[in-house]
C-alpha cells in the first residue's frame, strides 16, 4: 500500500473583505479560484477525508496525485465564493463545522465572522463536499476535562446528524490541538478519522487519527502555493510557526500540569 504523501489544504474563510478576526486566516475569492485552478493544470485530484483515509486503511483505489481540499470552522464564503469554482472545477472538499457557531437552533454566539446557515450546509453536502466535525462552541480540546470534552465532540457528531441525516465520518481538531486523550474521544463518539494542523503533507503512517495538514492564508501567492501542494520547502515556509507552536505547547503543558495538582489538592 503506497505512503506516498498527499498535501491537505487547511482553508478558513473565503472573503473578499474579511474582518479583523479572520483576515490573516481568510483567502482572497480570486486567489482561492487561482488556486484550484493550479490544482486542475497540475493534475491533481481532489478527494473527500474519508475517500483519502478509507483508501489508507483498506487499500481501495486513490487517484495518481490526490488532494484535500478542506474548510473549518463554517464561514458562508465557503458557501458564497468557493462552492462556484469548486463545482467549475468537479472538485470534491471536506467542510469541518463547528455546529455551535453555525447560524440556526444551536447558535451559541461564537462564530467570528458571518457563518453558514444549514441550509447553505445542505446545499455544500449535496455538490462534493463531505461535512465533517470541528466540535460544538471550538475550544482547545486537550485543555477541557473529560465531560466537557465528550460534550464538544459528540454533540457536534449529533447536530450534523440530526440537520443532513447521516452522522459526519471525519473530525478536525479545533487549533489543530490533540492529545492521546482527545484522539480516543473522537474515535469513541464515532469518528472514523481525523486531521491536525502540523503544516507538513499527510502520510499513511501518521494514522488516521492524526493526519497532518497545510495552513492556506491571505498572504499565501500563488507560487508559495505550488511550492506546497508539490511538497516543496514546506519546512521553511513554516518554520516560524513551528517555532511558534513549540513555545505555545510548552506554556500548555505547563497548564495541564498545573491543573493536574489543583485537582489533586481538592
Amino acid at each position: 500500500m503506497s505512503d506516498s504523501p498527499v498535501p491537505i489544504l487547511m482553508y478558513h474563510s473565503i472573503a473578499a473583505a474579511p474582518n479583523d478576526a479572520t483576515r490573516a486566516l481568510s483567502v482572497a475569492p480570486e486567489a482561492f479560484a487561482e488556486q484550484m485552478a493550479l490544482l486542475g493544470d497540475r493534475g491533481f485530484t481532489p478527494v473527500g477525508t474519508a475517500e483519502l483515509a478509507a483508501g489508507w486503511r483498506f487499500g481501495s483505489a486513490l487517484p495518481a496525485r490526490p488532494v484535500l481540499i478542506t474548510f473549518d470552522d463554517g464561514y458562508e464564503g465557503v458557501h458564497r465564493h468557493a462552492l462556484p469554482v469548486l463545482a467549475k472545477h468537479g472538485f470534491a472538499s471536506t467542510l469541518f463545522v463547528s455546529t455551535g457557531w453555525l447560524r440556526g437552533a444551536y447558535d451559541t454566539g461564537g462564530g467570528l465572522d458571518t457563518m453558514l446557515s444549514w441550509d447553505q450546509v445542505r446545499e455544500l453536502a449535496a455538490e462534493q463536499v463531505e461535512i465533517g466535525g470541528h466540535s460544538h462552541t471550538h475550544p482547545q480540546l486537550d485543555q477541557i476535562d473529560d465531560d466537557a470534552l465528550r460534550f464538544e465532540v459528540r454533540r457536534c457528531r449529533e447536530i450534523v446528524a440530526d440537520e443532513l441525516g447521516t452522522p459526519p465520518r471525519s473530525f478536525a481538531y479545533p487549533y489543530g490541538y490533540s492529545s492521546r486523550r482527545v484522539r480516543r474521544a473522537v474515535r469513541e463518539a464515532g469518528f472514523a478519522q481525523s486531521l491536525a494542523v502540523g503544516n507538513a503533507l499527510a502520510r499513511r503512517r501518521q494514522g488516521p487519527y492524526a493526519l497532518e495538514r497545510v495552513t492556506v492564508r491571505r498572504s499565501t501567492g500563488v507560487e508559495e502555493f505550488e511550492r506546497l501542494v508539490e511538497g516543496r520547502a514546506i519546512a521553511r515556509n513554516f518554520a516560524r510557526d513551528r517555532a511558534l507552536t513549540k513555545g505555545y505547547a510548552m506554556v500548555r503543558r505547563a497548564r495541564q500540569v498545573r491543573r493536574k495538582a489543583i485537582r489533586s489538592r481538592v
